[in-house]
């Protein structure tokens, strides 16, 4: 496995939108279907505020990922390449360069909450809704 990354420009945009819709659709069983809608139209405005990046191996976009500082912000693999060390050795790249320490995950999102437990964050904090103000509770980790 030979990860590389790109910055994430703007012709990439539905490249990466494209990687997030069907990432959520697949490991975000508890999103309504409307806030996704709306999500949807709300991620691409996102990534001019974050250091964001594409992620290869070889030739194949295998997900894509933004930090601000040391939290990361977003971190989405495309579903047929997820469970196959790509999201790990992506965080750890992430933790070690961009010197990541922060990471709110969905607090229904079991199998992202063990991704990052996996990867030595733990719970500090908890909310009640998103940063959008949507009902949906998030857990706010940090690196042990």
């Amino acid at each position: 496995m030979q990860v590389t990354k790109t910055k994430l420009e703007e012709k990439d945009y539905a490249v990466a939108l494209d990687i997030w819709e069907r990432s959520v659709l697949e490991t975000h069983e508890f999103l309504k279907e409307s806030d996704r809608l709306e999500l949807k139209k709300e991620i691409p405005t996102y990534f001019k505020y974050v250091e964001a990046y594409l992620w290869y191996d070889d030739d194949e976009v295998i997900g894509f990922s933004g930090t601000n500082e040391q939290n990361l912000e977003m971190l989405f693999i495309d579903p047929k390449y997820i469970n196959q060390g790509y999201g790990t050795n992506i965080v750890q790249y992430l933790i070690k360069e961009n010197k990541v320490q922060f990471v709110d995950v969905n607090k229904d999102n079991d199998n992202a909450i063990k991704f990052y437990e996996k990867n030595g964050f733990i719970k500090y904090d908890e909310s009640q809704k998103d940063e959008q103000g949507r009902d949906y509770p998030i857990l706010h980790m940090k690196l042990a």
